[in-house]
């Protein structure tokens, strides 16, 4: 193993994304493919939610195990350095989007948290997408207009 300097270290933390990250991109396709339409990081809203649903007020969060400090194998995961400062970055991560679900929930939003470890199974993702979104998408079509006549 390459002994690896704070410098690399720092530029490759610097790389990480915040948005349209491969769990997030993952969970747009699936979605897009099941036929529901969503808008992208909701700016007016609290934490910018990944996937917004407005007509069903709805929202997405796809979060990364590690940085949110979720309570999988990965999510538990101690960096072997700084660890004061992981620690302490993954705690504010965890207080912050506590008060943006709670913001949202509070403003009558409903909120979905993906965690990056549930993308292993797309079959109950779907079905757990499905649910929450309250049924398959509606499509906007025309209704059949009744012709008034009984038969």
């Amino acid at each position: 193993m390459i002994a690896e300097t704070e410098e690399h270290r720092s530029w490759t933390m610097s790389q990480v994304k915040s948005k349209d990250t491969s769990p997030e991109m993952f969970v747009r396709r699936l979605l897009h493919s099941m036929g529901y339409r969503y808008r992208l990081h909701g700016k007016a809203l609290p934490g910018k939610p990944d996937l917004v649903f407005a007509g069903r007020k709805k929202v997405i969060f796809v979060h990364g195990c590690f940085w949110h400090g979720h309570d999988c194998k990965r999510g538990a995961r101690v960096p072997s350095t700084r660890q004061d400062y992981w620690l302490a970055k993954v705690g504010r991560n965890k207080e912050r989007d506590f008060r943006n679900v709670s913001s949202l929930e509070q403003a009558g939003w409903d909120v979905l948290t993906v965690w990056e470890c549930e993308l292993k199974d797309r079959v109950v993702l779907a079905d757990r997408l499905t649910q929450f979104l309250g049924g398959p998408p509606s499509f906007g079509l025309p209704q059949p207009a009744s012709s008034g006549r009984s038969s």
